[in-house]
C-alpha cells in the first residue's frame, strides 16, 4: 500500500496532466497545440515582458525547445520577439495582436471549464487547496 506522501504526489501529477488534456482536447480547434497555448498564456500572464530563457522556465523546458516554440509562434503571427532594452543579447517574447485575440479565446474556454469542474467543490475547501499547492511550490522552488 502506497503512503499517503507517495499518493499525493501521483494524484498531484496525474491530475495536472489531465488537467492540460482536458483542456487541450476544448482548444483543439483554435489550431494551437498544448504547448502553444501555455506560452501564449505565460506571456500574457506575466507582470513584465519574459526573456526567452524565463519563458522556458516557466514551462518547463530546456533553452533550444523554447526557442523553436517561439519560431513556431512567431511565424503564426502569435508572437513576436523583442529586444531588451538592458541587454542586446536577450529577446523578449511579446503578444502580437493576433496572439492576444488567441489568448482570450483561450481564457474563455479555460474560465469556463474550471467553472465546470470547480463550481460544485466547497469554496473554504478550493481556497486552503489552493494556498496548500502555493506554500508546496514555493517550498519546491526554493529547494532547487
Amino acid at each position: 500500500m502506497p503512503s499517503t506522501e507517495e499518493r499525493f504526489s501521483m494524484a498531484l501529477h496525474h491530475m495536472a496532466r489531465a488537467w492540460r488534456q482536458a483542456l487541450d482536447r476544448r482548444l483543439k480547434d483554435l489550431g494551437v497545440g498544448q504547448a502553444g497555448w501555455m506560452a501564449i498564456a505565460n506571456v500574457a500572464n506575466a507582470r513584465e515582458a519574459l526573456s526567452q530563457t524565463e519563458l522556458a522556465a516557466r514551462l518547463g523546458v530546456e533553452g533550444p525547445s523554447v526557442v523553436s516554440l517561439v519560431d513556431r509562434l512567431a511565424k503564426a503571427g502569435l508572437v513576436a520577439r523583442a529586444p531588451s532594452a538592458t541587454d542586446r543579447r536577450v529577446k523578449h517574447v511579446v503578444l502580437t495582436e493576433a496572439g492576444r485575440a488567441l489568448y482570450d479565446k483561450v481564457r474563455t474556454v479555460a474560465d469556463a471549464y474550471r467553472k465546470e469542474l470547480l463550481g460544485g467543490v466547497d469554496r473554504a475547501r478550493l481556497q486552503a487547496a489552493t494556498e496548500f499547492l502555493e506554500a508546496l511550490q514555493a517550498r519546491v522552488e526554493a529547494s532547487l
